[in-house]
């Protein structure tokens, strides 16, 4: 008797893993059942029952694309984002599982406030989530507990200015806490001195084109090279977020061995001043959008292995705040809804391969953070999958942005590739930008360390 499936997927092309852990692409099958890849063979269709039947003909079926880098703002901020919101915005771009940032009001720094956090959840969100808790001078005896609650992505550090008690910039204490956690931690890297310093010579400063400059290349360095030390005096990987420049990018290429990197969409796509003429506080965002220079050296990185996941850090703010004269303005741009379209359309560019695409998004993420059954496509996993086509030209709209902010820098741009289907544990949520509920998602589990 044939075994019955809940849903099939065939006719496309999916990215599979092979043994040494590379990207190949298969016409075959996809079997899914009790919300698990349970076949991937050729022909599934023909010899199988299924609930029901995708044809992906001329389609793309990936790993569920992850965003390891998301601001959904709640608690506190909710006028801005939230989870429910914000979650709705990945599935709409593709995204099945986000990792999300604890500087919210209040910031996420005790077991108490990370379990009030995941209740917020239940039933509201519409892709798979992970939370990070955030380091403080106050809570490092306890990140070794903190680091192990189900549904904690890893430790979040900010070396420069953040909100509340998030800001951990003595070396001594980010020592103690790599030397006393096992898991992923997460690294903002500005020097919060040198910050402090600057941010007082341009004080007068009221031209955004200058915020690339205050928050120069020095500052971002200097803090890059202290965590790489540190990192390596522990013997603790480390997670570089949003690297931004060029003497980054040289550095981290020779000290790979306990550190990880990531860089945004933003970085790739846009430089310094042009950024800024066009959009202007709307591109605003920490680091910064850096010059021509920069953003050629991401690109490098990116190309030869230096940077090994592109994270959105998604930020949104409502217009009317990013409209406020500079520096009022605050920093930070949508970005999780765009993250599909954009990189894949760099694909048909021929800047990126396809490979290096599912490695950026799919299983390097999946292998930094280690969530369990996700970032693959294989036998037992969990049946998060994006469909793409990579033959469909769209315009990113703002109308077309599921966020509470409304906006997207990257509004009336072209793109050659567009996320058809989002399937979140084997339930099809959005299927040809129609998004379809309830809403499918629930916190992540990953790896004890």
């Amino acid at each position: 008797m044939n075994e019955e499936f809940d849903l099939i997927i065939h006719g496309g092309t999916c990215a599979l893993t092979t043994t040494d852990g590379k990207v190949s692409f298969e016409k075959v099958s996809v079997g899914i059942k009790a919300n698990k890849i349970k076949r991937l063979e050729t022909g599934l269709e023909k010899k199988s029952s299924a609930k029901k039947m995708i044809d992906a003909t001329g389609l793309h079926v990936l790993p569920g694309v992850i965003d390891t880098q998301v601001h959904f703002r709640e608690p506190g901020l909710t006028y801005k984002e939230d989870l429910a919101s914000g979650t709705l915005a990945a599935i709409a771009g593709g995204v099945t599982s986000v990792l999300e940032m604890p500087n919210t009001k209040p910031a996420i720094t005790t077991r108490e406030l990370f379990i009030q956090k995941c209740e917020l959840t239940v039933n509201r969100i519409w892709c798979n989530v992970g939370f990070f808790i955030g380091a403080t001078e106050k809570n490092v005896a306890e990140l070794k507990t903190l680091e192990n609650l189900h549904g904690c992505c890893g430790i979040k550090i900010f070396m420069g200015s953040s909100t509340g008690d998030l800001l951990v910039s003595k070396d001594e204490t980010i020592l103690e806490i790599l030397k006393s956690t096992k898991g992923p931690v997460a690294v903002h890297a500005e020097d919060e001195d040198l910050l402090v310093e600057r941010k007082k010579q341009f004080a007068s400063c009221t031209d955004v084109r200058e915020h690339a400059n205050i928050r120069n290349e020095e500052v971002a360095l200097k803090a890059t090279m202290r965590v790489t030390r540190l990192a390596e005096q522990a013997q603790h990987k480390v997670h570089i977020l949003h690297v931004s420049s060029q003497e980054e990018i040289n550095f981290l290429r020779d000290h790979k061995k306990y550190i990880t990197v990531e860089t945004t969409p933003q970085f790739l796509l846009m430089s310094a001043p042009e950024c800024y003429e066009k959009l202007g506080t709307k591109a605003q965002m920490n680091p910064p959008i850096r010059s021509r220079r920069h953003q050629d050296a991401v690109w490098v990185g990116l190309l030869n292995g230096t940077v090994d996941v592109i994270g959105t850090d998604h930020a949104p703010h409502m217009l009317e705040e990013k409209s406020q004269p500079y520096p009022q303005s605050p920093s930070g741009m949508p970005g999780v809804q765009t993250l599909v379209p954009l990189m894949f359309d760099l694909v048909n560019q021929g800047r990126l391969s396809l490979e290096r695409a599912v490695e950026l998004l799919c299983h390097n993420p999946a292998k930094i953070y280690k969530p369990l059954s996700k970032g693959h496509l294989q036998v037992g996993y969990d049946a998060d999958v994006t469909l793409i086509d990579m033959k469909k030209q769209k315009t990113i709209e703002n109308s077309w942005i599921k966020s509470k902010c409304g906006w997207t820098p990257y509004d009336q741009v072209k793109v050659s590739a567009w996320p058809v289907s989002t399937i979140i544990d084997g339930h099809v949520v959005m299927q040809d930008d129609v998004i379809l509920g309830p809403p499918q998602g629930q916190m992540i589990e990953f790896e004890r360390r």
